[in-house]
């Protein structure tokens, strides 16, 4: 029962964008996944931090869903900045049914479990997103980010025997949104989001709507361990986005996974303890196409 993560895979058997062109390790890079991939068993759980596939649809996202439900193991999908297929909670769950990928779920806006472990996650934020010119980023999407962040620490927390609320600022309140129904009895995934026309949205599947009162009136502190997956590294060399490695911290992460980064990028790249948490790079390039083992 082995819990992995492994970051952008990239993959592009129908959208026309092999990762092979930038030769180097990315050249056979789909055989050098097999491979990784290989390691799965029906127990394990492996996330995929972020920029999974290259299409744009799903159709043309197809056959690389097929790729990846082909191993065994539960796959949990964070969305990153070039999941161009990404759309409602809804929609992409009833593709997967449709085609019968049945290993396969997202991870957004609610939490899983792997044995006394929740897995949370959204996509997060990066340096890339601000508005360099005018020094400022969008403060609209980047609180969605961070409402998101908290939404699946919430269920997390709730899976693991714990109110949900943010445990740094109890007066906030449990998130009206995050509620119990998970697609197999796992996950917690509410449904009270709201629905983003432009993708950027909380697309119903644990939207937080902030029920008032206080948040930390249940058991306290989680029974277990939450666990973060990010798409965007919260840190890196000359950047650190404060507000979500706030929220990390005042939820008691201790382990945070990521992507988005690759090739001369590795380097830099911040892995180890920063404010008591764990921070480790999961980008396919970067752990050769092999899922990292967690647990």
């Amino acid at each position: 029962m082995a819990l992995y993560a492994l970051g952008d895979t990239h993959l592009s058997l129908s959208a026309g964008k092999p990762m092979d062109v930038f030769g180097g390790a990315w050249e056979n890079y789909m055989d050098k996944l097999a491979r990784g991939l290989g390691v799965l068993t029906d127990d394990d759980t492996l996330v995929l931090c972020g920029d999974t596939s290259w299409a744009k649809s799903f159709p043309e996202a197809r056959d690389d869903f097929a790729f990846l439900n082909a191993f065994p193991g539960r796959k949990l999908i964070v969305k990153g900045n070039h999941d161009y297929w990404w759309s409602t909670a809804t929609k992409m769950r009833r593709f997967f049914a449709e085609e019968g990928f049945h290993t396969l779920d997202i991870l957004h806006n609610n939490a899983w479990l792997h044995g006394d472990v929740a897995l949370c996650g959204t996509r997060g934020w990066f340096y890339e997103e601000d508005n360099s010119h005018q020094g400022t980023h969008d403060e609209k999407v980047f609180l969605r980010e961070c409402i998101r962040l908290k939404a699946s620490l919430d269920a997390g927390r709730k899976l693991l025997g714990a109110s949900a609320g943010d445990p740094g600022h109890p007066e906030s309140g449990a998130g009206g949104g995050v509620g119990v129904g998970g697609a197999d009895g796992n996950g917690v995934d509410g449904d009270g989001g709201m629905d983003g026309a432009d993708g950027n949205g909380m697309d119903g599947d644990g939207g937080v709507g902030g029920a008032g009162g206080n948040g930390m009136d249940g058991d306290g502190d989680p029974d277990g361990e939450l666990l973060a997956f990010l798409h965007y590294p919260p840190l890196y060399e000359g950047y650190r986005c404060d507000e979500i490695v706030d929220i990390l911290t005042r939820y008691g992460v201790r382990r945070c996974f990521y992507g988005h980064l690759h090739g001369p990028s590795h380097q830099r790249a911040i892995e180890g303890a920063y404010r008591g948490i764990d921070y480790r790079l999961v980008s396919a390039d970067y752990t050769e196409f092999r899922p990292f083992r967690i647990t």
